[in-house]
């Protein structure tokens, strides 16, 4: 089952799924054509003779660990740094072998901001600062493609899972008290404390209760 699909319950659905911004990759392409045509021109010059071999060999393998280093790195941690944005919660996953993630619930979002220089706004790209509750500091999520959109979308998944969970919690209450839900007991239940019916009232003892106390003395 294709990443993120085996981590989501049931009932949860993918609603973006984003890598960092492109032209995180644009230096790695950059550096590869470049080495590649160094590493070309660099065999093809050797001169003749004895060594030329053994020379080409070495230009080829460092022009293999350049590219190891400068190109298929960056790809690798481009490629394996995912932001999910589900219908209960926002997934940060990062890492080539060792792996780093974190879940936030959308109910625990308090607010989500962005921010962009002029550089970004031109390539639409930004970072994302995601208030949530019981942290003391905001999480922040660099070169986000088209984050004016992702901060939209993640302020309306928040509604939209604030309402979901109130109408969970209205069913729950109709299904087992019934259409009263303000009145769990169901309509037209009176309490009835240990005072009997006229409990809290003026007449403590019931209705029609007599004063029969000690201190009562008949007419002579």
């Amino acid at each position: 089952m294709p990443y993120p699909d085996k981590l989501l319950a049931a009932d949860e659905e993918v609603v973006r799924h984003l890598h960092p911004h492109w032209l995180t990759i644009f230096w790695p392409l950059v550096w590869f054509l470049g080495i590649v045509g160094a590493a070309s021109f660099g065999m093809a010059v050797v001169p003749a003779g004895r060594q030329q071999g053994l020379l080409r060999m070495l230009v080829l393998g460092l022009a293999l660990l350049l590219l190891l280093i400068v190109v298929l790195v960056p790809l690798l941690r481009w490629r394996t740094t995912h932001y999910v944005v589900t219908t209960h919660r926002l997934l940060f996953r990062e890492g080539i072998l060792a792996r780093r993630g974190r879940d936030l619930g959308l109910s625990r979002i308090t607010d989500v901001s962005y921010r962009q220089t002029l550089w970004e706004r031109i390539i639409n790209s930004g970072t994302l600062s995601i208030e949530s509750a019981g942290e003391s500091g905001p999480t922040v999520l660099r070169k986000i493609p088209d984050s004016d959109g992702v901060q939209q979308l993640l302020n309306h998944m928040v509604e939209e899972d604030a309402d979901r969970r109130a109408q969970e919690s209205a069913d729950y209450l109709g299904e087992h008290y019934g259409p009263g839900v303000s009145d769990p007991y169901g309509a037209g239940h009176r309490t009835t404390g240990s005072w009997g019916s006229g409990a809290w009232g003026g007449d403590p003892w019931g209705s029609g209760a007599r004063d029969t106390d000690s201190w009562h003395h008949e007419p002579h």
